[in-house]
């Protein structure tokens, strides 16, 4: 039995203003993230873990970096292209105000209607796309730890729609729970190395004092 524990990174500077980061947009942690993970490592040293893998984009690697240091076991950090957020084309580094403004449509099915979601116009990434990039590198863990408990640290569109999709769920309900909130954890198991997974916790932030806001959740 593996255990996935799925983790967006911390809230930055460009998650408080509104703003797209997407694959090559980014921006650092904000100082209280840096207290959030913390609080995330309290939750997480209940259990023992093989490894860590995290998206090379800075704000995931950092939160990585944090998390492994302060963990009460010594864990080695794999980063892979595979964990990197959605590359959101002309969207990223824009408000989300002005997204809406420019290209609503896009938008919109993006947000809520992924079969619907044409990203050609603004050159991003298609879900397929995702899925193809993401789905076998987690399988391939799966199979590697076939008894242990993995970290994932990753982005929320990215990880929303991987999480759902490895579950089943249709492109039309993708986002029907909703999106993740920075500095959570979402657990999935797998009893058959990444054949059939079932969500044990989604998008857990009970362990996070501060109240949350409405740009924490993508």
């Amino acid at each position: 039995m593996t255990k996935l524990f799925f983790i967006r990174h911390g809230r930055t500077k460009w998650n408080l203003e509104g703003r797209y980061q997407g694959a090559h947009g980014d921006s650092p942690l904000l100082t209280e993230s840096l207290h959030e993970i913390e609080e995330l490592v309290v939750f997480l040293n209940q259990y023992d873990f093989a490894k860590i893998y995290s998206s090379p984009i800075k704000r995931a690697r950092v939160t990585a970096q944090k998390i492994e240091a302060q963990l009460n076991q010594s864990l080695n950090i794999v980063e892979d292209e595979a964990f990197a957020e959605f590359d959101l084309g002309k969207m990223e580094g824009m408000l989300f105000k002005d997204v809406e403004k420019q290209y609503p449509k896009e938008l919109d099915a993006f947000r809520h209607h992924a079969e619907q979601y044409d990203p050609t116009s603004i050159g991003a990434e298609s879900f397929h796309h995702l899925f193809a990039r993401m789905t076998p590198k987690i399988q391939e863990i799966c199979r590697r730890y076939p008894d242990k408990n993995v970290i994932i640290v990753s982005h929320g569109a990215a990880l929303c729609a991987e999480i759902r999709y490895l579950q089943g769920i249709p492109l039309e309900r993708i986002r029907s729970r909703g999106g993740l909130t920075n500095t959570s954890t979402t657990i999935l198991q797998t009893l058959d190395k990444g054949q059939h997974f079932k969500c044990l916790e989604w998008n857990k932030t009970d362990y996070l004092s501060r109240k949350l806001t409405e740009n924490d959740t993508v």
